[in-house]
């Protein structure tokens, strides 16, 4: 009796805790701080190629794991159990992590303890330390040529070049007003660095930004007493530009030269690219009304114009994002990316600028290039071509212009491609696949699957997701994703979150785990919450006529393009029509914004973020090129001024901004607010000290908390 009592008692525990474990509930913490972590789909921590070698690397716990490309067995592992015994024959501080780890070679790999960096040797089982001092990892925007011996960085807005230990300050003239070396023109463009060393590391070119025209704009210090103002360089539509020059600094004369880009001031020099000779500088220069750009070589020595090799002009605009491509072991041709013919496609060039031919053509868009194969014969890249939603891997052969799906099965492969280009790490995910990792031969296809994801949130209570299309007003498809509630029951009506961003260089449904969705999406599911998201025009990846659709009417298409997801949604019977929120940060702010008050009454409630309200307040680079300036669209920028229409808000709209918000200024959510009172339209109102565009860190929590209970109290 005791015994099966025993086992009763066994089983009933047992049986508890499985029913227990199949329906937990997420917490706010576990949507917002464990939803990018341990509620994350897992992935293999800094997994690389070894160079020179066909093996693979990577941390799984305490364990450093070498595979076989050509097997995708393991070959060895070294535990930091195992590095510390060695390690502590010499003294050295133990580790309780691989931190900082850096393959150099086959039988040698960097890593990082308490005392600074050191060098492993597998063979020898030692460890040496690196030249590199602690105070090399924090350089800013440090760019390496030949890590820890010549590198680059910036001090005070001056450039300093290390040569083997040697430092050289190459610029003398960095203040608040002169920038060195740093990124220019707000980061757009495809420029995310300032310093750009040539091929052998013997010279580099940066840019040379005057900001001298450009308004000072306060940023508020409210953590200080008493509170003091920090000024930062913004330039508004309309308003005065930074003027840019590119300089190239040569290590061994010790000098710069300036590259003599001819032109007005305010003008953009992107896509800076070396020759392979280190011979020719070439920039993408275009025009301040972003219509117009010609490809320029110069010569990196006099700094001297060369010769323009083509141009590119757009009646609505041109935006360069990726610097030419030289071929591998042929310095006489180029790969260029353009949207010339209506997507983004590559193009082949020889160096006098004549097209040799176009790469890769159809209703599709080619993305990131990844490289080349050993002999240069063909060119991998990205792109999605299966589906806007998806993207897969491809080779092009750049004689015969065939193209070959080097990845397989339906959904979203990013993907890791050795130097000699004869093996590829495929990550791949979709809609109700985790993640999982593939090794494969790019020549024969051949793959081994080396890792497969658990489903992270599989104990927790859940709503279904799925993806579909509607069609818009205009019949042009529109890819959309809906979470369901938790317990969903299709005979009860249920609110629903339209969340969105709806903004250029945005895609939020994508053919990954939970279909691109955030595991708060999940938390409001459990909360009773329908979740509906839809990329509208002027979004990724569908071509340029689908992006350039909001051109001078910012607001309005993609206006459009919601409105017929709610109706989507009012057609649904479990859907209740009188309980839609609306929720968006940034450029998704503007657009929950301007559906509360331009389409006054389809949404009961909204919580906008960071919003624009005036698109004159937005910074010259990304405003001009949606929207040209206020003097050439006068009628663009009033229209979708949302000072404009506040009198018309109706419903709940809860507003909320950074307090140093550096991106959308501020005072467009104060002005919004200003507004407001005048109209005797109330409004609700939150704002977050020492936060800038995002609310990010500990923070986030109680902002998703508060949005959260806004719907919640609202709905």
């Amino acid at each position: 009796m005791k015994k099966l009592t025993l086992l009763i008692t066994l089983f009933l525990g047992i049986y508890s805790t499985v029913l227990f474990s199949q329906n937990q509930l997420l917490t706010i913490q576990d949507a917002i701080w464990k939803g990018r972590t341990s509620l994350a789909p897992k992935r293999l921590q800094a997994i690389s190629f070894i160079p020179d070698s066909k093996k693979i690397a990577y941390i799984e716990k305490n364990e450093l794991i070498i595979i076989s490309a050509e097997t995708g067995k393991t070959v060895s592992t070294i535990s930091t159990l195992a590095l510390n015994k060695n390690l502590s024959k010499t003294a050295i501080d133990t580790i309780t992590a691989f931190e900082g780890l850096r393959w150099i070679s086959e039988n040698q790999f960097y890593f990082t303890n308490k005392k600074g960096e050191w060098l492993y040797s597998i063979d020898k089982g030692a460890a040496t330390k690196s030249e590199r001092k602690q105070s090399d990892f924090t350089l800013e925007n440090l760019e390496n040529f030949k890590e820890g011996e010549i590198f680059a960085y910036v001090n005070s807005n001056n450039l300093f070049v290390s040569d083997n230990g040697k430092v050289t300050q190459v610029t003398t003239d960095g203040s608040y007003e002169i920038v060195n070396a740093k990124t220019v023109h707000q980061s757009e463009f495809g420029i995310n660095k300032g310093i750009f060393w040539s091929p052998n590391g013997n010279a580099l070119a940066y840019y040379r930004m005057n900001q001298t025209d450009v308004d000072d704009y306060p940023i508020i210090d409210w953590s200080t007493y008493p509170a003091i103002n920090k000024n930062i360089k913004y330039p508004m539509a309309g308003k005065k530009s930074h003027y840019v020059t590119v300089f190239v600094y040569n290590l061994k004369s010790n000098t710069s030269t300036l590259i003599k880009t001819e032109g007005p001031k305010e003008q953009y020099l992107t896509n800076i690219a070396w020759s392979p000779d280190e011979k020719k500088i070439y920039i993408a220069v275009l025009n301040r009304e972003q219509n117009h750009y010609k490809l320029n070589e110069y010569d990196a020595k006099t700094g001297d114009f060369v010769k323009t090799l083509f141009e590119e002009k757009d009646e609505k605009y041109a935006e360069p994002l990726n610097p030419m491509l030289f071929v591998k072991n042929n310095p006489s041709q180029f790969i260029w990316q353009s949207r010339r013919d209506g997507y983004n496609h590559f193009y082949l060039y020889n160096i006098n600028g004549t097209l040799i031919k176009q790469l890769t053509k159809g209703n599709w868009e080619a993305k990131d290039d990844m490289g080349f194969d050993e002999k240069g014969e063909n060119l991998f890249f990205q792109a999605a071509e299966q589906s806007p939603i998806n993207q897969d891997f491809y080779s092009v052969n750049l004689k015969s212009g065939k193209i070959k799906r080097l990845t397989k099965d339906n959904g979203y492969h990013s993907v890791v491609l050795s130097k000699k280009g004869d093996f590829f790490i495929d990550s791949y995910s979709s809609c109700y696949t985790p993640r999982e990792y593939r090794i494969v031969d790019a020549s024969t296809g051949k793959s081994n699957t080396i890792f497969k994801a658990d489903n992270p949130i599989k104990d927790y209570q859940l709503g279904k997701w799925n993806m579909f299309t509607i069609k818009n007003v205009e019949g042009i498809d529109l890819h959309c994703r809906m979470f369901k509630p938790v317990n969903f029951d299709s005979t009860k009506k249920y609110p629903v979150l339209v969340y969105l961003y709806n903004g250029p260089h945005s895609q939020m449904v994508t053919n990954t785990w939970m279909a691109g969705g955030e595991l708060w999406y999940q938390y409001m599911a459990q909360k009773g919450f329908i979740v509906f998201t839809l990329d509208g025009r002027g979004t990724n990846y569908r071509g340029k006529a689908f992006e350039q659709a909001i051109h001078r009417q910012v607001g309005t298409k993609e206006m459009e393009d919601q409105i017929s997801g709610v109706n989507y949604l009012k057609s649904l019977p479990y859907v209740d029509a009188t309980r839609l929120g609306v929720h968006g940060w940034s450029y998704g702010g503007f657009m929950t914004t301007s559906l509360m008050s331009r389409y006054p009454g389809v949404f009961k409630v909204g919580a906008a973020g960071g919003p624009v309200i005036d698109w004159s307040y937005y910074e010259i680079m990304y405003g001009e090129r949606y929207n040209d300036s206020p003097q050439e669209n006068k009628e663009g920028y009033d229209k979708n001024n949302l000072l404009n229409h506040v009198q018309n808000l109706k419903g709940k709209l809860l507003m909320i901004h950074g307090a140093q918000d550096n991106v959308v200024v501020w005072q467009h959510s104060i002005m919004y607010q200003k507004k407001a009172v005048e109209k005797g339209v109330q409004l609700d109102y939150y704002v977050y000290p020492g936060h800038e565009h995002n609310v990010l860190g500990k923070d986030r929590a109680h902002l998703m908390e508060k949005i959260t209970n806004y719907f919640i109290d609202n709905l």
